[in-house]
């Protein structure tokens, strides 16, 4: 179950457009759009073999997520950036509310979920996700939508961001 002991992420990740990530070392900055959803899905299948693993509830630490937390977090991640994708592709200019992922792992009670079932919802959205950039129209790659807190990103752009999470996470549980 998650717990108070966490400290919430306030950090504005979207420097990893730019350079490569010195914790995991994932750089997306000029990750080809082809590669978006292989990567996505190479990552969630790092998280599924994750989830496997007998002690895949168990945290490391009392302030460290365990792989099951991690597994719902990039569930839920694919889900909301494919509401996004979807936004950006149909809508002008979307502007996206803000997802605290802190507040959705307490209410969702990630830490007690089913591993074998959090697994399959995950390989099942981030499959999805997958399909829906791989049909991104020629078109589309540099469509714009913003984050509430003003962040700008391009279909592409948000397509860069989103392989960087999971592949972080995947360095997460791999250092457990």
């Amino acid at each position: 179950m998650t717990t108070p002991d966490l400290v919430p992420d306030t950090k504005d990740w979207t420097w990893v457009l730019s350079r490569a990530c010195p914790e995991c070392g994932t750089d997306t900055h000029a990750l080809p759009r082809e590669e978006i959803g292989p990567r996505l899905l190479a990552s969630a299948n790092a998280l599924v073999a994750a989830l496997q693993r007998p002690d895949a509830a168990v945290r490391p630490r009392p302030d460290v997520w365990s792989p099951l937390e991690y597994g719902c977090h990039v569930r839920d991640v694919c889900r909301v950036f494919a509401g996004r994708l979807h936004r950006m592709l149909t809508e002008d200019g979307p502007a996206f509310e803000n997802w605290d992922q802190d507040a959705t792992a307490v209410a969702d009670g990630y830490g007690g979920q089913d591993p074998a079932v959090v697994a399959r919802q995950l390989l099942a959205e981030a499959r999805t996700l997958a399909g829906a950039f791989a049909a991104v129209p020629e078109g589309g790659w540099e469509r714009p939508g913003h984050r509430s807190d003003g962040a700008v990103f391009t279909v592409l752009t948000l397509g860069r961001y989103l392989v960087h999470d999971p592949a972080h996470h995947v360095h997460d549980v791999t250092l457990q």
